[in-house]
């Protein structure tokens, strides 16, 4: 990949966010930028302890907001939150521990080319994970590309429970405007007319 990657840099505390951001204004691959002008970043690098649901929100937030690809650096990473991570859009997971400034400008530069970047032995169970997801959604009466994913079946389900959009939106840890994707999503992928119409379509699939 040639040029520069532009890359803002998220953390849960502003001594690690300064830290981070001036190791990579000193690397001629990468082009920080702030919040100001977040909209031309093409990799979000988030760094927090672990991940938690502050930090799972904060990656919503970003794939919400800008959609850059996402690379976690992360004092400690439990495996079995892997498969979490690829659900929120993350294309790296860095420990600190391991993280030389070379690693972490690889991993964005990975990212930024849609490549991901993973330790060895965590990558067993982001397979395990997918897996997983694979066989819940084969089985799920007919679900394929063309039907509907697990998140847009967590969202019809609670619509057709009576939610509303904040309702929803509070029940899955997601922003209201994620949810209107999902439904509207759903709707246009489908020819469907409205929520009602989406809430219908899954009922007959038996999905909800």
């Amino acid at each position: 990949m040639s040029g520069r990657t532009t890359t803002i840099v998220l953390a849960s505390d502003p001594i690690t966010a300064f830290g981070v951001s001036a190791m990579l204004r000193g690397r001629p691959e990468i082009e920080v930028v702030d919040d100001a002008d977040a909209g031309r970043a093409e990799v979000a690098l988030v760094a927090g302890e672990d991940l938690n649901a502050e930090l799972a929100q904060r990656c919503r937030t970003v794939q919400c907001n800008r959609a850059p690809k996402i690379v976690l650096l992360l004092s400690r990473v439990d495996a079995r939150a892997v498969g979490s991570c690829a659900d929120l859009g993350v294309r790296g997971i860095l420990r600190r521990i391991e993280a030389t400034p070379e690693r972490i400008v690889a991993a964005i530069r990975a990212a930024a080319a849609g490549e991901a970047t993973l330790a060895p032995d965590l990558v067993a169970h982001l397979l395990e994970h997918m897996g997983t997801l694979s066989q819940h959604v084969s089985s799920s009466n007919g679900v394929n590309a063309s039907g509907l994913t697990v998140r847009e079946v967590e969202v019809l389900r609670l619509l057709a429970d009576g939610n509303d959009t904040a309702d929803i939106a509070a029940h899955l840890s997601y922003s209201e405007r994620t949810v209107k994707t999902v439904i509207h999503d759903v709707t246009s992928r489908l020819g469907l007319r409205n929520r009602s119409h989406a809430v219908a379509y899954a009922l007959r699939q038996g999905l909800i």
